[in-house]
């Protein structure tokens, strides 16, 4: 019984196997050109086609740093070697809200003036620090720290005028410091106008030099001597014209000193005089003054660097307006605590004409130095930007708790300068664009 089954089983596979392997030979004849004409059409494209070809590995040249994206598909093969020289215009924006906040505190940074440190003073509202300035056309990055180190390794900037340029300097400091330590090799005086910071991890030197008129001049003491500033408009300030030939960068910022009363001298002669009637000067106003003291500075920068044979980069600050609601000197001050709106305030006036004659003489300057080549001068536009923070200030905070003892009938007020930080860390983001396209571009030589 089992024996017939067992033959029985092994006639019938013998059958199936004899109907099987003819089909299956067939099945595999047919499929196989399917199969060849598949592989044919999955690898041609690959292998055979002219029309689809993997991206040349080459950089991307971008002359703006608003930010970094991809041509439309359907125009990269065409535009693939054009470079587009559209820079950014930082100097048109409105401040939008911003949730991350600055890099450093006024405790965390060693370098901030006492008159700056508006949180550790007293300030109670701190919505100040969370706004970021937005251009209109294009992106403005974060501070990067380490950028803007490589970029000046064994270089010397130097931040020169008044006390806004003290401020943008410590502000600069302070960022940096948040990634390699400084040590500050060079200080003259308790007021410290003239100081000078290292980097060692890069060799790189900060110094900033007060020279408020940019030329040579006597300051006002409202105590004793003059009551009237006295500049001497073709005449550059040696305090920091003398070291030009050890400086790769120099940062200029002037204006706010013009505001008051002074007389201007020319040739040896005084041309006249602002708001100084007890000297029976002619009358005059600051703007043509002003015109010539940044000529006769850029000249001097200039003529000196092409006589050793060298180049320079040079920024101009424009003008940083000030907020007091009321005279400086007459209790003026500000309180608000919120950016104005682009609609909200107009660039206009004394503000928009100090701005206009800083930018023309910068140009003409420029115009000036292509001559020689080796020279960069730019414009750091700052004056919409500052114009539309009038509660970036320190305001009664320029002294520690004001109002601890109640609300005071007159109390101080700093509404020129800037808290640390705060706003005015946007104009050392700006000047770091301009430094990247710089590096982009190198100075051209005759």
């Amino acid at each position: 019984m089992k024996m017939g089954t067992s033959n029985t089983f092994k006639y019938q596979s013998l059958s199936v196997t004899k109907r099987l392997v003819p089909w299956t030979i067939c099945t595999l004849f047919l499929l196989l050109p399917v199969t060849l004409l598949c592989l044919y059409l999955f690898f041609y494209p690959i292998f055979f086609s002219p029309e689809i070809q993997l991206p040349p590995l080459t950089p991307i040249t971008i002359t703006s740093h608003s930010s970094l994206s991809l041509p439309p598909t359907s125009t990269m093969s065409s535009e693939k070697d054009v470079v587009h020289e559209t820079p950014c215009d930082y100097s048109n924006g409105e401040w939008i809200q911003d949730t991350i906040g600055p890099l450093y505190t006024a405790t965390t940074c060693n370098t901030i003036k006492e008159s700056e440190k508006c949180i550790p003073n007293g300030r109670p509202d701190t919505d100040y620090l969370y706004w970021k300035w937005k251009p209109s056309q294009c992106h403005l990055p974060r501070f990067e720290p380490h950028t803007f180190l490589q970029l000046i390794r064994n270089k010397h900037v130097a931040f020169v005028g008044d006390s806004l340029a003290r401020n943008q300097l410590e502000s600069l400091l302070c960022m940096l410091a948040t990634v390699s330590a400084t040590n500050l090799t060079y200080g003259n005086g308790e007021e410290n106008k003239f100081r000078r910071w290292h980097f060692p991890s890069h060799n790189a030197n900060f110094s900033l030099y007060w020279s408020p008129f940019l030329v040579q001049g006597v300051e006002r003491d409202q105590n004793k001597g003059p009551s009237c500033n006295t500049m001497l408009l073709d005449h550059v300030n040696e305090m920091w014209a003398t070291d030009i030939d050890q400086m790769d960068l120099i940062v200029i910022s002037f204006a706010n000193w013009f505001l008051l009363p002074a007389v201007y001298i020319e040739g040896g002669s005084v041309l006249g005089s602002l708001n100084c009637p007890e000297l029976n000067h002619t009358e005059m106003d600051f703007y043509d003054p002003l015109r010539k003291v940044l000529r006769t500075s850029l000249n001097s920068i200039i003529e000196r660097k092409a006589a050793k044979g060298s180049g320079i980069d040079v920024i101009v600050k424009t003008f940083s307006p000030d907020h007091f609601e009321g005279d400086w000197n007459k209790g003026g001050t500000c309180s608000k605590t919120r950016p104005y709106r682009e609609k909200e305030k107009k660039l206009e006036g004394m503000d928009a004409e100090i701005r206009r004659i800083q930018i023309q003489e910068m140009e003409n300057a420029k115009a000036k130095a292509n001559e020689f080549g080796g020279f960069r001068l730019e414009a750091l536009d700052v004056t919409k930007l500052a114009l539309l923070r009038p509660d970036g200030h320190p305001g009664a905070y320029m002294n520690p708790f004001p109002y601890a003892n109640g609300v005071q009938e007159h109390v101080q007020n700093d509404c020129v300068h800037w808290c640390l930080p705060g706003p005015i860390d946007t104009w050392n983001e700006i000047l770091l664009e301009m430094m990247k396209s710089w590096k982009e571009k190198p100075q051209s030589k005759e």
